[in-house]
Formats: structure tokens, sequence, C-alpha cells
């Protein structure tokens, strides 16, 4: 279906409350977006001459559409929808009850959470409500809290920036005014001026231009006005940034005097804490310092810092060696214990082993043919036989004595003198003299 006005202003006629109505019309709006400037203004004429609910309606669809464009990135209702949308939601908002009115800040607090608009544009529409608000409500508290981009709402802003708000919102709402004037003086201006276009009649073309020349004068006049705006704003950010330059020198000067003073006491602070730790440290030493004559004091009897206190001798905890307290010629360590191994095993073979059974003494060998009493004198005449490889040596030692003390008797006599003569000489022929 081609494009006209007629087909444009049915759609938006026959537009109802319903998600399907707004979602058709809309995806036939974006259908054809080559015509987004004239859909725009049959769109702002249709809100003006509906009534409150259907320019409910009406806001609905150019949402759809601009968060659509916004999403298919497809600008051109976003910018065929930015010069108007502030006028247009003023107009709906005015007169509209408190229900509608809620629903339709709903609506422009969704495009400023989504960043649909520019945040000029955004601003001027906000701007726009703000001032109903305020008019309608003449001194009574607004039903539903009040508008939803009231300073009520919202922190305040500051003291030194409360000169600067009126000029932003003039700004804004210049910059609402240039962009529509504009555009509509730039659109036709080429229209007429295309040099393919048929030449009207002389009437007709004359009208027109002075048609053009109006159109012309509002957009300078709207362009002019937003000139203004910005060079009052500019004024009084150049007045807070003096204000603030001259606080900031201030400031600045300030902190020197801070810093220089914070060195001073910082310094301070440490002298009297060197004066204390030198009181303690003159308490604690004035013990020795008044034993020892040698020591170096100040007239008002206090130590000297710069002089130097003679260590203490302290004892060493580390025990001599075990060489220096033993005397030079005494038997080393290993002699000493061979010594007493030796000690040990004469004792113990001193001791007697009562338990051993007494030991009995070989008789003496007697050869075949000797005299009576042979044997008796040769045992007599004969040393003890002992033997110590059968016996232990306590045994051996006991029967040593033993034996000893046996023949004490015989010690420092003769042997043979009560045998008879002959036996004796016998005797001595058989020991060869001796």
């Amino acid at each position: 279906m081609a494009y006209t006005d007629d087909q444009v202003r049915a759609k938006l006629s026959a537009l109802n409350e319903t998600q399907e109505s707004i979602v058709t019309v809309a995806q036939w709006i974006m259908f054809h977006r080559r015509h987004a400037d004239r859909t725009g203004q049959l769109w702002l004429q249709r809100l003006k001459d509906s009534g409150a609910g259907k320019r409910l309606n009406l806001i609905y669809l150019a949402n759809e559409v601009a968060q659509q464009s916004k999403a298919r990135k497809k600008d051109d209702f976003l910018i065929a929808f930015s010069p108007i949308i502030a006028e247009a939601t003023a107009t709906a908002y005015k007169g509209a009850t408190n229900e509608v009115q809620a629903k339709l800040r709903r609506v422009v607090e969704v495009w400023r959470q989504r960043q649909i608009f520019e945040s000029t544009i955004q601003e001027a529409v906000e701007a726009r409500i703000s001032e109903i608000d305020k008019s309608r409500s003449s001194g009574r508290k607004p039903l539903l809290g009040g508008s939803l981009f009231s300073s009520s709402n919202g922190p305040s802003a500051p003291a030194e920036l409360q000169p600067l708000v009126p000029m932003q919102i003039a700004i804004s709402k210049a910059a609402v005014a240039i962009s529509g004037s504009v555009s509509n003086s730039n659109m036709e201006f080429d229209k007429l001026m295309d040099p393919q276009t048929p030449a009207p009649t002389p009437p007709v073309h004359a009208a027109r231009l002075s048609a053009l020349m109006k159109s012309l004068a509002n957009a300078e006049g709207a362009v002019l006005e937003s000139i203004k705006a910005r060079q009052d704003l500019i004024g009084g950010l150049e007045k807070l940034l003096e204000t603030n330059r001259a606080a900031l020198a201030s400031e600045e000067t300030q902190h020197q005097e801070l810093v220089a003073r914070k060195t001073t006491v910082e310094a301070k602070k440490r002298d009297v804490e060197d004066g204390i730790m030198r009181g303690l440290s003159a308490d604690t030493t004035s013990s020795t310092i008044q034993g020892n004559p040698n020591t170096d004091t100040q007239s008002n009897g206090q130590h000297d810092p710069s002089i130097e206190l003679e260590r203490p001798q302290v004892e060493e905890l580390t025990p001599p060696p075990v060489e220096s307290l033993t005397p030079a010629d005494s038997p080393r360590l290993d002699q000493e214990a061979a010594i007493t191994t030796a000690i040990g095993a004469t004792i113990a073979q001193q001791q007697p082993n009562h338990t051993e059974p007494a030991h009995t003494v070989p008789p003496p060998f007697v050869p075949a043919g000797a005299p009576a009493g042979f044997d008796l004198l040769s045992s007599l005449s004969m040393p003890p036989q002992h033997s110590y490889a059968a016996s232990p040596t306590n045994g051996s030692a006991y029967k040593k004595r033993k034996v000893e003390a046996d023949f004490d008797d015989f010690i420092g006599g003769d042997a043979m003198a009560d045998l008879d003569e002959d036996v004796a000489e016998l005797l001595r022929a058989e020991s060869g003299g001796r």
C-alpha cells in the first residue's frame, strides 16, 4: 500500500489501547521509515486533536516506534521525534487525570533508563512535565507524590548551582525549538529551491516564499534564544569557576601553613621524647656512674651522652674444658680406665670362691723300687704344683695361699734333720748332692 497522509491518519485513528493494535501500527509506520519526518508531524497533529485517553495511546505508539528503532539501530524516527517529543508529552500530560499522568511519567522514566533519546531531549521532556506539576499544584501537595522529576523527590542542587538550573532548562527548551524549526525550515527551503521542482504560478510562488521567510525567521529566533541561553550559562559557569579558583588558592595556602606547623610540632615532639629517654637512661645508670670515679659527668649531674661507659664484665656461661681443671702430671682418661680395670681384676682374683669344691693335689711320682718313705721325701723336696687351667682364678689363689700356709712350717729349717742318716744320705745321693 502506498504511503499517503490519509493512510497515516487512518492508522492513527484506528489505534486503540491494546498491545496488538499498537504493535501493528508501529510496524506499518516503521516500514515507511523514509517518511519519518512527515509521519512525526501527522502524529503530533493527531495527538493535539485527540482527547486525553487517545493521547496516551499515541504516546504508547511513539514509545514502541522509538524503542524498536533504538534496538534496530535505525535513527530515522528518533531524529523525527526528537524535536516534537517534548511538546507532545507536555500536551498529553496537561489536563490528564492523575492515573494517566502516572502512566506518562512511567513512560518518560523508561526513556531515561534505556537512554532512548539524547540527554538534552530527555531533560527538556522532564522540564516540561515539572513545570506543569508546579503550575497545577499552586501551593498544595500534588497527588501521587508530585512530579517524578521534581526536585522534591530527589536531592536538590547545591545553593551554588541553583542559579544555573534555570539557565540549563532554558537551553534544553531552546534545543528542542531549534530542532523542530530548523528542520522544518530546511525541508521547506530544499523543496522550494529545488531546480527540478516545476515552478508554480507567481502568486503561489510568492506565498510559498513568504511562508519560507517566516519559517526561517522562526528558526533564526530559536537559534538566537539558544545562543543567549548558552551565553548566560557560560557566564554563570565562569563566575562559579572564578569563585572556586579563589577558594582553591586560599585552601592551597592554608594547606602549606598546616604542613609547616605539622613539621614544627613533629620536631618538637621528637625533642621532648628524646629528653624523656635521656632522663630514663640517666636514672637507670645512676648507681654505676656514682660508683665509678673516672666517669665524666656534666655540671648538672647527668651523664654526658658523648662519653661511652665501660662495658661491665659478665661471667661466661660456657664451662671451661676438662683439661684446664686436670693437673699436668695426671694420667689420661684412657690410662686411668686401664689402671682401674687392672685393679678390679686383681681384686677379683683375690676374692675366694667358697662354692668351688676343694682341689685335690695329685700324689707325687714314686719310681719302682724306691725305698720306703721316698714319696714323702719327694713331695717335701719338690715345689708345690698347681693347675690354673682347670680351676677358676679365685680358687687357684685360695689354694695357693693354703699350700703356702702349709709349708710355712718347713721354711728356714733342714727337712732331713729327723730322718735316718742312711736314708738321708741316700736321698742326697739321688738329688745330686744338693
